[in-house]
């Protein structure tokens, strides 16, 4: 298995809140030691500008040392690229690890930055106005929600 095969531990980050949910699960369905952690991508968001401090509900948190470790950043859903892109970076404040690699629940069409997972399980293609939520923590349910084609689709949101 991958986690068999990692040359160093493997710690596994949610980016908040879908994504912590999905560490949190994945670290005790993969018998993983210690906590998953948490990372806010708020501070390194290219539309902070707009959204301001309001958007600071979670803080990071990471239980172990980054340097030098194997990280795999959770998301539920992978749409633009830009939470991801600010997760790392909040990611390589704390520290320089061996290597990053994603796990998606979802990735759907609308990239505009050049972000792939290693780990998709699911990919979808959905039309103007449709998204795609987890719900949860408990249970964890995904819904695809629609909208006028018009209004804002805010999947990519911490």
């Amino acid at each position: 298995t991958v986690v068999a095969d990692s040359a160093t531990p493997i710690r596994l980050v949610g980016i908040a809140s879908g994504g912590v949910w999905l560490a949190r699960r994945l670290q005790l369905d993969l018998g993983l030691e210690g906590e998953a952690g948490v990372v806010s991508s708020s501070m390194h968001r290219d539309d902070f500008s707009t959204r301001g401090l309001s958007s600071m509900t979670v803080q990071t948190q990471l239980p172990f040392e980054v340097n030098g470790a194997t990280v795999w950043l959770i998301d539920d859903v992978l749409y633009t690229g830009r939470t991801v892109r600010a997760a790392m970076n909040e990611l390589f404040d704390y520290g320089r690890p061996a290597g990053i690699r994603l796990a998606v629940l979802v990735t759907r069409n609308g990239r505009q930055l050049p972000v792939a997972p290693d780990f998709p399980a699911e990919m979808l293609s959905l039309e103007p106005g449709e998204r795609i939520k987890l719900a949860g923590p408990d249970p964890l349910q995904l819904h695809l929600l629609r909208s006028s084609p018009s209004a804002h689709d805010a999947t990519d949101t911490p």
